[in-house]
C-alpha cells in the first residue's frame, strides 16, 4: 500500500523587523532606508535608483508590509533587485533575450480560426505591426498557426535600434514586459509611449480573454494573471519615471 506524499510546507516569511521607511538621496540617485539603514539587494548592494519616484514606490511597498515581509507583494522591489544583481552583470545577454522574442513575437502568430478570434487578433495586433514598419522600418512576417517563421535579420536590427540606449533599470523593465507578454513589439510600443500598460496587457491577452469569454475564468489562473499584472505595472512605472 502506498501513501500519498506529504505536502511540503510553504517557506515561512520573515517577520517585519523595522518601524520607519524613508527615501534618502545618495550619490547618483535615491536609496530606501529602513529605520535609517539603507535597504540592500540579495547580493548586498545598496538598493539605489536614479529616480525619486521609483524610490518612493519601493518605500511604499516596504511600508505596506504588515507582520511579515512577503516578496510576492513587492514587484517593484523584485524588479530593481533583478536589475542591480542580475541585469547589470549581463546587459548584453538581457538585450539579446528581448531580440529573441522579436524573432518569434506573439503578434506575428495568428489563429487559423474561428473567424471571431482571427478578427480580434487582427484588430489588436495588425495596427502595431504597421506602426513598427512605419516608425522603425521593422517589417514582420506573419504566420497562421504555430509553425515558426523566420524574421528578416533587418527586422531584428530595426527592433534593436528602436530599443536605443538603455540604462539598467529600463533594460530590466523592458525584459520583464517582453517575457510577460511574449512580445518585443509590445515592449517597444510601451517604451515609446505608443501604448499604455493597460493597452499592451489587453493586446497580449487577446487569446486568453477569448477563451475566458467562452469557458469562464479559472480561479488559480486568475490569481496568476493578477500577479503578472502587478509585475507589468512595476515595469511600466520604471519606464514612465525614466522616460
Amino acid at each position: 500500500m502506498t501513501t500519498a506524499p506529504e505536502k511540503l510546507d510553504a517557506p515561512k516569511l520573515p517577520k517585519r523587523f523595522y518601524e520607519q521607511v524613508a527615501t534618502a538621496p545618495v550619490e547618483g540617485g535615491y536609496a530606501v532606508h529602513l529605520d535609517g539603514r539603507a535597504l540592500r539587494t540579495p547580493a548586498k548592494a545598496v538598493l539605489a535608483v536614479p529616480d525619486e519616484s521609483i524610490a518612493a514606490a519601493i518605500a511604499a511597498e516596504w511600508a505596506g508590509q504588515k507582520d511579515v515581509i512577503n516578496p510576492a507583494s513587492m514587484p517593484l522591489t523584485r524588479l530593481v533587485n533583478s536589475a542591480l544583481d542580475g541585469v547589470s552583470r549581463e546587459p548584453v545577454e538581457t538585450r539579446a533575450e528581448i531580440l529573441r522574442y522579436a524573432g518569434s513575437d506573439l503578434l506575428c502568430y495568428r489563429s487559423e480560426g474561428p473567424a471571431s478570434l482571427v478578427a480580434l487578433q487582427d484588430a489588436a495586433w495588425s495596427p502595431l505591426i504597421a506602426w513598427m514598419q512605419e516608425r522603425f522600418q521593422a517589417r514582420f512576417v506573419l504566420a497562421e498557426g504555430i509553425v515558426h517563421v523566420e524574421q528578416f535579420p533587418e527586422t531584428i536590427e530595426a527592433v534593436d535600434a528602436a530599443l536605443g540606449e538603455l540604462d539598467i533599470l529600463r533594460l530590466a523593465a523592458l525584459n520583464t514586459i517582453t517575457t510577460l507578454t511574449g512580445s518585443a513589439i509590445l515592449a517597444v510600443a510601451m517604451l515609446h509611449r505608443h501604448l499604455s500598460a493597460e493597452e499592451a496587457w489587453a493586446a497580449a491577452h487577446v487569446d486568453e480573454d477569448y477563451q475566458i469569454g467562452l469557458w469562464g475564468e479559472d480561479e488559480e489562473a486568475s490569481a496568476r494573471r493578477e500577479g503578472r499584472w502587478s509585475e507589468m505595472q512595476a515595469a511600466a512605472l520604471v519606464l514612465a519615471a525614466r522616460g
